[in-house]
């Protein structure tokens, strides 16, 4: 599966939904030109087991012993690329449980592994690298964080960077623009704004209204 075919995808499904003349403002209160709910790739049994196939052998190259997913958006992700691997899967929080035994990793421990820890979106990266703290913690070598779609934010890259953890995304933001403006999604106009927020996110909003 090519960047573009899954960026059409996601664009079919309605999981990723472009408006930079009409932000979204999102839960922080930023303005962005784009939301992204990859969960509506879910209801679909031939794109979503595509994704999967994609999701494994990128993971294969990647010589795993343990495949993790997020909680929870990269839990069903995680699940289908260990079952189509034949390895073990584990579930990882961004926080330890408040309650029962206050575990962040559900399945096997870690300690040991050579783990692919899978994630569905990544914005700054924030909660993926909680979950990638997590599994060092434990003892395991997280090779690398693989992801559906990234926004490709500056401040998502130095994060990964900053924690020595290799990303790789399956639909990249610039795939995602290129296949919306031949699709005729956006206009040159509107491709234009959606790579000026990704360039620096936090001037857009504020020119759009937002924090």
């Amino acid at each position: 599966m090519t960047p573009a075919e899954l960026a059409g995808g996601l664009l079919d499904k309605g999981a990723v939904k472009l408006s930079p003349e009409a932000p979204f403002t999102w839960s922080s209160g930023m303005k962005a030109p784009i939301y992204c709910d990859n969960r509506q790739l879910l209801g679909d049994p031939a794109l979503r087991g595509r994704i999967a196939d994609a999701l494994a052998e990128a993971a294969r190259a990647l010589s795993p012993t343990l495949v993790a997913g997020t909680s929870t958006a990269g839990i069903p992700w995680g699940a289908l690329a260990a079952d189509r691997l034949s390895l073990p899967f584990a579930y990882v929080r961004p926080e330890p449980k408040k309650h029962g035994m206050g575990r962040q990793v559900e399945g096997p421990n870690a300690k040991g592994h050579r783990i692919v820890l899978i994630e569905d979106l990544i914005s700054t990266g924030g909660s993926s690298l909680k979950c990638v703290q997590a599994l060092r913690a434990e003892g395991g070598e997280v090779a690398a964080v693989l992801a559906l779609f990234s926004y490709g934010l500056p401040a998502g890259s130095a994060a990964f960077d900053a924690a020595g953890c290799p990303l790789q995304v399956l639909a990249t933001f610039e795939a995602l623009v290129g296949e919306a403006q031949r699709r005729g999604t956006v206009d040159a106009a509107g491709a234009d704004s959606l790579k000026a927020w990704q360039r620096d996110a936090a001037s857009w909003s504020k020119a759009k209204g937002g924090i």
